[in-house]
């Protein structure tokens, strides 16, 4: 099914699911959808029927934390997507991958693996659904939603608005701390190494604490860095809200080792560059984070894409980062990629706005509302950007978790490869540890920086 053909049916379908919140709520978890609302279906094309045969655990799994490599490490690729054959797959590609795939015709393929929709949420995750099928709105002009946190707020979304903030909320686990590296991949091929200590707690994923999506405070954040050596002992912590109408940005304190003084900062948020290449944008974490009250959101529909997918390898403390840092894009032999069906949403700068894309296109998981894929978009309508993220399950959280996240800029003929872990040893993502708000104040930052 084309897109457009597809988006008119998911356009009467939308439809029928606006009647009452409890006829939404009643369709779920059904022969067709799953507790989230995506297809059961697999597809003739080769998007696989969802099972949902796994939570938590899998035949072979034998530690209760840090790498795994999964159940699928010994299937070999049905085929691989290069610059020769891509026209063939070009259904199947986004913007960003054909542009890849011309820029960089030698180093850039895409292994293509069987497609697995085996991994399933929890009990309390689909209950949470359920009621925010019923219940949860957009509120605050788009700035904000009401809803219970924890886990996506429309399972049947109308429009991009509600579709992007499916995509700011999918279920993740609610504590994540690691050492994660950061490659900076110039053109010349040369490397900028960065490291820091990062963590974060969002209390609204927490089972145990689950409460409104008008709770103040969303997610905290720190990150202590360890390199590049000028940055040694700078730390940042903070917290980004859930209504952006109350506090547009993030708050966030720094610790400055050269001064030995903790300051709050101006005001982070949209296209604020992330140090230290400024290669990605402060909203463009997890593909697109913060508030979406810069763009018009646009629902274009469902769509088959190959994208990355169940991504263990990346992370594994074996594989060296000279074996997947190359010179213009990674390594592609340790991507695995699969056909699944994703929400295609658009976002495009509203007149007045100011942000560096003036256009974004965001691919986000039916099974998960996790965005895989993102194409941004420059002032005169290129394609500027393009980005992805590597997601592997996580037997500790029992939900997927992101490994190593690309960022290429297309014009620069650079890369940012960051959330990096396999050379971090006892530093490897641990989630789901208990953390307090109290580890993300300014005096934890002034503690952590002496």
């Amino acid at each position: 099914m084309n897109i457009t053909i597809r988006g008119a049916v998911l356009a009467a379908a939308t439809g029928f699911f606006a009647i009452a919140g409890s006829a939404r709520g009643a369709a779920l978890d059904s022969p067709e959808t799953t507790c989230i609302g995506a297809e059961r279906a697999g597809s003739p094309s080769g998007v696989a029927t969802y099972t949902g045969k796994y939570l938590g655990t899998w035949p072979g799994q034998s530690h209760p934390h840090g790498y795994e490599p999964g159940p699928y490490a010994d299937e070999a690729p049905l085929f691989e997507v290069t610059a020769a054959n891509a026209a063939t797959y070009a259904a199947a590609l986004t913007a960003g991958q054909k542009a890849l795939l011309r820029q960089y015709p030698k180093a850039f393929r895409m292994k293509v693996y069987p497609s697995r929709r085996d991994f399933r949420f929890a009990d309390w995750v689909c209950e949470t659904v359920r009621r925010n099928a019923e219940e949860a709105r957009v509120v605050n002009d788009g700035r904000g939603i009401e809803g219970v946190s924890g886990a996506i707020p429309f399972p049947f979304p109308r429009n991009g608005l509600e579709a992007v903030w499916n995509a700011i909320n999918p279920h993740r686990g609610w504590t994540e701390s690691a050492v994660t590296d950061i490659a900076d991949v110039y053109a010349n091929g040369a490397i900028s190494w960065g490291r820091q200590r990062f963590m974060t707690l969002d209390p609204g994923k927490d089972p145990q604490l689950r409460g409104s999506y008008q709770d103040r405070v969303g997610a905290y954040f720190m990150a202590h860095y360890l390199l590049p050596e000028r940055d040694r002992g700078l730390v940042a912590v903070g917290y980004q809200p859930n209504d952006f109408s109350k506090q547009s940005t993030q708050s966030t304190w720094l610790y400055q080792p050269w001064i030995r003084r903790v300051r709050q900062s101006a005001p982070v948020g949209f296209d604020y560059p992330i140090p230290p290449a400024g290669l990605r944008t402060v909203d463009e974490d997890y593909g697109f984070n913060g508030s979406p009250e810069r763009y018009e959101w646009k629902l274009v529909g469902k769509r088959e894409v190959l994208v990355p997918y169940h991504n263990f390898r990346i992370n594994d403390p074996a594989l060296k980062y000279a074996d997947f840092i190359h010179p213009s894009t990674p390594n592609p032999d340790v991507v695995r990629y699969e056909r699944h069906r994703v929400w295609v949403i658009e976002g495009t700068l509203k007149p007045g706005m100011r942000h560096i894309y003036a256009r974004r296109e965001l691919y986000a998981d039916e099974d998960t509302w996790l965005v895989l894929w993102a194409d941004n978009y420059d002032a005169r309508g290129s394609l500027w950007r393009t980005s992805y993220i590597t997601y592997f399950y996580s037997q500790e959280s029992r939900a997927f978790h992101r490994g190593a996240s690309v960022y290429h800029d297309l014009s620069q003929r650079a890369y940012e490869a960051t959330y990096l872990v396999n050379q971090s040893g006892e530093g490897w993502w641990r989630l789901n540890q208990p953390l307090q708000p109290e580890m993300f104040s300014a005096e934890a930052a002034a503690r952590a920086g002496r």
